[in-house]
């Protein structure tokens, strides 16, 4: 089967031409520039194949799609995720979802929570997780993110990145009491009095501590 990736220019040509020497030499020569092109083909599908494209080629797609919160720095993985959702993050763009979107970038499992949801001021919300920070410059970064995507009325009050820590502490005591009683003149003969007091206890202690990152001003 011929295709536009095997086809030779003279394999087309009527016969009333294929047989002169000019005519085959030039179509010899076209043929394999014309093969060359149809191999290019694929180049020109970008969106499909952004996990297949280099990095560079990454970079111009994003600007291309105006990924607003786009860095240079970012790893390769992360700036195929930012080209990939810039179309729908532009349609929804000053939203809870958009926020939530941009911060997944940085924490797989963060929480945007507003503030009606936990009692805060009114137009202000907060960022959740239990993940870790990967690089110093991830909080700035994220900073910059969130404040690309959200609305203008809206304010980051915090980012808090939440630690489990599990205590155990041990306490123990000992009470010991000793009483000798002589009584004169002697009638009788009293044993000593030995009493022997211990008292011990354990506690455990579960301590959940909250860092918070407040937004710049």
């Amino acid at each position: 089967m011929i295709d536009i990736y095997t086809v030779k220019l003279l394999d087309i040509l009527p016969e009333s031409i294929r047989s002169d020497p000019q005519v085959r030499a030039m179509s010899e020569a076209i043929s394999s520039e014309l093969r060359a092109v149809s191999a290019a083909i694929a180049e020109t599908i970008l969106l499909p194949r952004i996990d297949e494209l280099a990095e560079e080629i990454v970079d111009l797609l994003a600007y291309q799609q105006h990924v607003d919160f786009y860095e240079a720095d970012l790893v390769l993985q992360q700036k195929r995720d930012l080209a990939k959702q810039s179309v729908a993050w532009h349609r929804r763009k000053g939203t809870k979802w958009a926020v939530e979107q941009v911060v997944s970038i940085i924490f797989q499992n963060a929480i945007v929570s507003e503030w009606f949801e936990y009692g805060g001021e009114p137009y202000f919300f907060r960022v959740e997780t239990e993940e870790t920070l990967k690089a110093e410059t991830d909080l700035d970064r994220l900073v910059r993110l969130i404040d690309a995507t959200k609305n203008t009325r809206s304010w980051l009050e915090n980012i808090t990145i939440k630690r489990t820590i599990n205590m155990g502490s041990s306490l123990g005591g000992l009470f010991s009491e000793y009483r000798k009683t002589e009584i004169y003149p002697l009638t009788f003969i009293m044993p000593d009095i030995d009493s022997n007091q211990y008292y011990s206890g354990v506690a455990s202690c579960w301590n959940n501590t909250t860092i918070g990152s407040p937004y710049p001003s």
